[in-house]
């Protein structure tokens, strides 16, 4: 086979190769992913809203110190909040600053008045000293982010 004709089938598999990447780069996130109607909130740049039917957490506290804990605990706190808006709240997702930091939160809409929790568990091992975690959470509400904190003073045994 003549050398231009191998070079020319090297350069037609290399744009095939990047076609099919290219395509599968652009597949939407079907894990995790966020719908845009769930963040689509009516709110200017300042944060302020003029729909009165957003909802809204109201949370009795968004921290929680679990005092002095030995290295190796397992501690869990439940942070209730109450939907203080005018209309359902949707939870997108709740991520933990780190993989010790372990967050269960509803997935079902919570109504306007309706009272829910997020359940936060803490895995201390490895970790020594004053340690901070923080869960973030992505809403319907505006602002759409709403980060929760953990802190704890671990002793080594």
């Amino acid at each position: 086979m003549p050398p231009y004709t191998m070079k020319s089938r090297r350069c037609l598999n290399l744009a095939i190769a990047c076609l099919i990447l290219g395509i599968s780069a652009c597949k939407p996130k079907e894990n995790g992913a966020i719908s845009p109607d769930l963040v689509n909130n009516p709110a200017s740049a300042d944060g302020s809203s003029s729909d009165a039917s957003v909802p809204r957490f109201e949370f009795v506290s968004d921290t929680h110190d679990f005092g002095t804990i030995k290295q190796g605990d397992k501690v869990s706190f439940q942070f209730d909040f109450t939907n203080a808006g005018k209309g359902d709240l949707l939870i997108a997702s709740a991520s933990g600053s780190c993989g010790c930091t372990v967050p269960e939160y509803p997935k079902n809409p919570i109504h306007a008045g309706d009272k829910s929790s997020i359940k936060v568990t803490f895995d201390s091992a490895g970790k020594n000293g004053k340690v901070s975690k923080t869960v973030t959470i992505i809403s319907n509400t505006i602002p759409n982010t709403k980060v929760i904190t953990i802190t704890a003073d671990i002793l080594v045994p």
